[in-house]
């Protein structure tokens, strides 16, 4: 189904130059109406990084026009990235918005080019299918996992595929396996690049084996409020008792303790945060799976949230504003250095974030290179993000999922 030559093969890019000492990664970005032009100047900037060699994967992220035409423009633009590039191996999605060239691009149409070359690393693409059957939902196409591979890129249609049941699947037999990417964002008709394809639905990624050096941060956006308390009563999705008391009463008592600007915060958007770890004696950043609060029940004491939730689980309620988010992502991101730099980062950030959040559709590249030091980050603004949190693949909301490659 795949060809190992890539769709670069005859494209004119020399591969018998070897490739560069250690890895090298190159992001581009061009913005403009003549799609196919962009995707031309965002792959040109991307393999500039990379001193001749070709790249053994690149991700191509397409924002086009809504409409019929805006569909066969943006598919075109795909594909002549993928000729161009010469890579062994690509990925993509559409999108509302792209990052690219340390800046981000919401509500224009451009295109955003990231390209790696990975020595050493083994690269598996694979498509997913999803059929309605009698039983319910069928998914094909998720490849069995080789011992060596730890880590997968994932981009699906949130249209014609069942993310968050996928995600839950492969919690269940491949636990501690590690999803990052995130949902195709355009306006109308999503389309998704798999090796010089379009696919009109459905999911496309690749598995990462060998010697692959990378590590998922996932940013969530908030900060607690109150304390840690534990599931005492629970239905669902509806908090119904936290440490003995009415889940309502509780969380009047953290919101009225609160000064005036977090009563503000919270009144705009409360979120509650699932320890996913109950053995920790402390819990920090990360360490929390945020959901939103979709409401109360004043007469019942119920609190509703947009998971389920279980007697015995500890909980936290958060509020989230751009100093959290901006404190939250600089944190997790200076974590994951801690110890080995990082050279080059796929990045896929919330389409609620950008200028909805900050000041700047370009906040988030800019703070992941700064707290990575690196160039040769690209991405997308997504529909939702796919990212572990607590050794578990999520669904994100708000969240800033990245894949670090060191």
């Amino acid at each position: 189904m795949f060809d190992e030559r890539g769709p670069g093969a005859g494209s004119g890019i020399d591969r018998s130059v070897p490739p560069s000492p250690g890895r090298r990664f190159g992001d581009g970005l061009a913005v403009g109406p003549d799609l196919q032009g962009a995707a031309e100047v965002a792959v040109a900037q991307a393999l500039a990084a990379l001193d001749g060699a070709a790249p053994d994967l690149m991700c191509v992220f397409v924002a086009g026009r809504p409409g019929p035409d805006g569909e066969d423009a943006v598919a075109a633009a795909g594909l002549r990235a993928m000729e161009l590039s010469g890579a062994r191996h690509t990925i993509g999605a559409t999108a509302g918005g792209v990052i690219g060239d340390g800046r981000g691009v919401e509500g224009a149409p451009a295109v955003a080019v990231w390209a790696g070359v990975l020595p050493g690393v083994e690269i598996r693409p694979f498509r997913l299918v999803a059929e309605r059957s009698g039983a319910g939902i069928d998914i094909t196409g998720f490849p069995q996992r080789r011992e060596d591979e730890q880590v997968a890129v994932l981009l699906v249609d949130p249209q014609t595929f069942p993310t968050g049941g996928f995600l839950q699947r492969c919690n269940a037999v491949l636990p501690g396996f590690p999803l990052v990417g995130g949902l195709a964002s355009a306006p109308t008709g999503n389309r998704l690049f798999l090796d010089g394809e379009v696919l009109s639905g459905g999911g496309a990624g690749v598995m990462l084996g060998g010697d692959v050096a990378a590590r998922a941060v996932v940013s969530q956006g908030c900060r607690p409020i109150g304390p840690t308390m534990i599931v005492t009563k629970a239905e669902r999705n509806l908090l119904v008792e936290l440490a003995g008391a009415p889940a309502y009463t509780k969380l009047g008592e953290i919101i009225t303790a609160l000064p005036p600007p977090d009563q503000e915060l919270a009144g705009r958007g409360l979120h509650l945060g699932v320890a996913m770890n109950e053995y920790a004696e402390d819990h920090g950043r990360g360490d929390f799976l945020i959901r939103g609060v979709l409401g109360v029940d004043v007469e019942s004491g119920a609190v509703a949230v947009g998971d389920v939730v279980e007697v015995g689980q500890s909980v936290r309620f958060h509020v989230r504003d751009a100093d959290a988010a901006g404190e939250d992502l600089a944190e997790l991101l200076a974590g994951a250095v801690a110890d080995e730099p990082a050279s080059g980062a796929l990045l896929f950030s919330c389409n609620g974030r950008g200028r909805h959040m900050f000041p700047s559709a370009d906040h988030d590249v800019a703070a992941v290179r700064s707290g990575l030091g690196t160039d040769g980050v690209a991405g997308f603004f997504a529909a939702g993000e796919i990212g572990p949190v607590g050794g578990r693949n999520h669904l994100h909301g708000f969240t800033a999922s990245v894949l670090a490659f060191r």
